[in-house]
């Protein structure tokens, strides 16, 4: 187990409201890929209950059910280690959720998506839990699935933000992406009432739906902390595109750097984003502060002359970055760690990520540092790209004396989980071929018994 330190010393969580025992709560997945869509789920999970366990099947248990990983199980394990709502992490979770499962961590009952998971024989991993009415289902988060991610990266279109400007091309993908091989024999369809769940043979859960971004949203997200007297205020910035471990090391790195850190995330708009992707890592440079008494620590970026990147990525690097818009990319960060040092078997839980800037300029002026008190600015070792006028971005933060490069020891970026996903495109699109056509085989399972026992009842009068 690796635990996240929000218990008590040794370990131990802290008693529930009023001194009763505390809820326990299962979640556990896969978590390839992890983005706010599985952060949604873990934070509805925690609601429910005081302390969150949540478990992560191995890359050979993947392969056997769904089909080969993008990242792999240490990965994973990080990742999810990463998401501020998790108390604690198992390793190697069985991938069929069993009451033996549940009793060994102490656990109430298990959280999942109002959405199916399958065995490779197809059936269902929670029916013994539901069975023991000791399971629970959380909304699924609209708009965002692993397939909708790996989809965006096998076709780099351009358009794959905007539902408006989607291109036939990847309109097309979108529609046929996850979809079985070959159709089904003749007569086996779904019901009228399955039919407007899922167009085209299609199953709810698979496939790319468009993501709505709310203020409320970002404020179950957020964390609403201002920055405190003592603390210093460190500001990184980049496009922290499908938000992933290279980051989650970067950001560990940068809270050691203070004895009380406060980080602040600069988010550049899609149309202003540099092209740090192919760079190990690229933060550093605005800042911002937490909203006024108590709002939510997430601010637009300040008007500020001179300080914007005219490129758009698609034209600077040929290429379709960021993967994830602007909105994705913000609830992905706000989702990240806020947790003092841990003492328990995990060697760090810290605070990560304070507060989010939405929509940051490129370059750190002398007016933003002044108005946002900024004590230090982080950046990766790699390379700083001029801005438009061939400036060093960084050249007011290093005149003050307060420009600090961070070697993250991480080399993965958002290009090489692109490149892995083109690598092995045919093993992805198998995988979610397969996925969807055990789905759709246990929907069509579902409907025949539910409209047996109206058959049943038709036939007695």
């Amino acid at each position: 187990m690796i635990r996240n330190g929000r218990g008590a010393a040794g370990g131990a969580e802290q008693p529930g409201p009023g001194g009763r025992r505390p809820v326990r709560v299962w979640c556990d997945g896969c978590y390839d890929m992890v983005h706010y869509g599985h952060s949604n789920q873990l934070r509805q999970a925690r609601a429910m209950g005081d302390y969150l366990i949540v478990g992560v099947h191995t890359d050979e248990e993947i392969s056997k059910h769904k089909g080969p990983p993008v990242f792999t199980q240490e990965e994973r394990y990080k990742m999810v280690q990463a998401i501020k709502w998790v108390d604690e992490v198992v390793p190697a979770a069985p991938y069929v959720t069993t009451l033996e499962t549940l009793d060994k961590y102490n656990c109430d009952f298990c959280v999942h998506g109002n959405d199916i998971t399958l065995t490779v024989d197809g059936r269902d991993t929670y029916e013994e839990v539901k069975q023991a009415g000791r399971y629970r289902e959380c909304k699924r988060t609209q708009g965002v699935s692993t397939t909708d991610l790996v989809g965006r990266m096998l076709l780099v279109t351009k358009a794959h933000h905007s539902s408006q400007e989607m291109s036939s091309e990847y309109r097309e993908y979108a529609d046929s992406f996850g979809k079985p091989p070959h159709p089904p024999p003749a007569g086996n369809t779904l019901s009228s009432e399955g039919s407007s769940q899922c167009p085209g043979g299609r199953n709810p859960w698979t496939g790319v739906s468009q993501f709505l971004q709310t203020s409320q949203k970002i404020i179950q997200f957020a964390s609403g902390k201002e920055p405190q007297p003592g603390e210093t205020v460190i500001y990184v910035a980049g496009a922290f595109d499908l938000f992933h471990i290279g980051h989650v090391d970067f950001l560990e790195k940068v809270h050691r750097l203070a004895d009380r850190p406060y980080i602040i995330a600069g988010l550049h708009f899609d149309q202003v984003t540099v092209p740090c992707h192919s760079l190990p890592w690229r933060p550093g440079r605005l800042v911002g502060c937490g909203g006024p008494e108590g709002a939510p620590a997430v601010v637009p970026a300040p008007a500020v002359s001179g300080g914007t990147r005219p490129q758009e990525v698609n034209h600077y690097k040929g290429k379709n970055y960021p993967i994830m818009n602007l909105h994705e990319r913000t609830l992905s960060v706000l989702a990240c760690r806020e947790q003092g040092p841990s003492k328990t078997l995990c060697s760090l839980s810290p605070q990560y990520v304070s507060e989010v800037v939405i929509g940051a300029p490129y370059a750190v002026t002398a007016e933003l540092l002044s108005h946002f008190k900024v004590d230090l600015v982080c950046h990766g070792k790699t390379e700083i790209v001029p801005d438009k006028d061939g400036s060093d971005p960084y050249q007011e933060p290093k005149r003050r004396g307060i420009f600090c490069q961070i070697d993250s020891g991480s080399d993965l970026t958002t290009d090489l989980i692109v490149q892995r996903i083109i690598k092995n495109r045919l093993e992805y699109e198998a995988r979610n071929q397969k996925k969807e056509a055990k789905e759709l085989a246990f929907l069509e399972a579902m409907r025949q018994q539910e409209a047996q026992p109206s058959a049943e009842n038709d036939g007695s009068f």
